[in-house]
Order: structure tokens, then C-alpha cells, then sequence
């Protein structure tokens, strides 16, 4: 499964942006998806989760409240929606597919997307 995340960019403190996640292959629909970021200095740390129907969701706490994980399996896509975003969401952001649920066993990220918050 290739991976490809795009719709990041720079942002103000208090600011949306919306970012996604296109897989190839036929196993997406099947799989579990999960967005997790980087930050500079830091370790990779997870994000948010969706079942494979998009029917059941999980989050970080630090980002309860103010994204929203979903998915089209019609297009391969799944999608984040970030709000009210705050400094400490600067990070690369990546995507990748999960077997299982409500706790996934996730796969290698594909090549991520770059959000910079500023204030």
C-alpha cells in the first residue's frame, strides 16, 4: 500500500486546515486508518484512529474536541479536519493503514504533509 498525505501548510493559532491521506491497492477499504505526526525533536506520536467503516473513531487526547478523523472508501481517502489549531500542533503529519479494532496494529506512514501553526 503506497500512502500519500497532502493539505498542510501554514496556518495561524485559532485556524482550520483539512488534510488527507490517499491510498493505492484494494485492502483499503478492509483496514483500520491512522493519522499520526512528528514534531520537530520529538518522537512520532498518534493522532487519531478510524474503524474500517468509519462507524467507530479514537483520538488522542490532546486533540479531542478539536479534530475529526473520517474516511471515503469510494476514493481511498481518509481524511483529517483540524480546529482550532494551537502551536503545539506544528508537526509532520502522516497517515497509515491498521489491522484490527478498537486497537490497531498499524503499518508503515507514507510520505507526509508538513502543518505549521503559527501565531
Amino acid at each position: 500500500v503506497q500512502l500519500q498525505a497532502s493539505g498542510g501548510g501554514l496556518v495561524q493559532a485559532g485556524g482550520s486546515l483539512r488534510l488527507s491521506c490517499t491510498a493505492s491497492g484494494r485492502t483499503f477499504s478492509s483496514s483500520a486508518m491512522g493519522w499520526f505526526r512528528q514534531a520537530p525533536g520529538k518522537e512520532r506520536e498518534f493522532v487519531a484512529a478510524i474503524n474500517w467503516s468509519g462507524g467507530s473513531t479514537n483520538y488522542a487526547d490532546s486533540v479531542k474536541g478539536r479534530f475529526t478523523i473520517s474516511r471515503d472508501n469510494a476514493k481511498n481517502t481518509v481524511y483529517l479536519q483540524m480546529n482550532s489549531l494551537k502551536l503545539e500542533d506544528t508537526a509532520v503529519y502522516y497517515c497509515a493503514p491498521g489491522k484490527g479494532w478498537p486497537r490497531p496494529s498499524f503499518g508503515s506512514t507514507g510520505q507526509g504533509t508538513l502543518v505549521t501553526v503559527s501565531s
